[in-house]
């Protein structure tokens, strides 16, 4: 059975720099192809954009995207992953994960949860969030580093077994073209 490599899984699902470059409404997005590092898939690229991605993806901020992307560029993490990874915090998943998070705060800050009766208004919004921040942002921040560093040295072990694996086999294939016995 042949495994796929990370590499050409991750080019077959993410779309080029070229292809990105060409499409009109992204022009203004120029400068970042200046800097190639941000769309290299080996594996240092690769790992810093699961840290820049997660971490991201954690904060209970809007434009977590731009976000991802701009530490993506200082980082000379791979953007497509970096901002990719964002949205594992979506629509659907967003209440579960910040309910968490503000549960772990909550209890980081050792400061009973507050029971939160929702209410779809601006008003409610404003006064909750100004009761819950807090434990909200210590817990998201504990959560997006945890998961981006374990991450980090998750893809460079799963990635190091990837590449000794193949270069076993290779090994084994080029034993056996010259044994002997054929």
């Amino acid at each position: 059975m042949a495994t796929i490599m990370p590499k050409k899984f991750i080019q077959k699902v993410f779309p080029s720099p070229e292809q990105v470059q060409n499409n009109q409404s992204l022009r203004f997005l120029s400068p970042l192809f200046s800097k190639s590092n941000l769309w290299h898939l080996n594996r240092r690229c690769v790992a810093r954009a699961f840290l820049v991605g997660l971490f991201a993806a954690f904060l209970p901020l809007p434009f977590q995207m731009f976000i991802a992307a701009f530490i993506a560029f200082y980082a000379n993490a791979n953007l497509p992953i970096s901002v990719g990874l964002v949205w594992i915090s979506n629509p659907i998943t967003i209440p579960p994960l910040f309910y968490g998070t503000y549960l772990l705060g909550a209890w980081m800050l050792d400061t009973p949860p507050t029971e939160l009766e929702i209410e779809l208004s601006l008003e409610w919004a404003m006064t909750e969030l100004s009761n819950i921040w807090e434990p909200l942002f210590v817990g998201s921040l504990t959560t997006g580093i945890t998961l981006g560093v374990a991450s980090y040295f998750l893809i460079h072990l799963v990635w190091r077994m990837h590449v000794w694996d193949n270069w076993k086999k290779r090994k084994l294939r080029q034993t056996e073209n010259n044994s002997p016995d054929q």
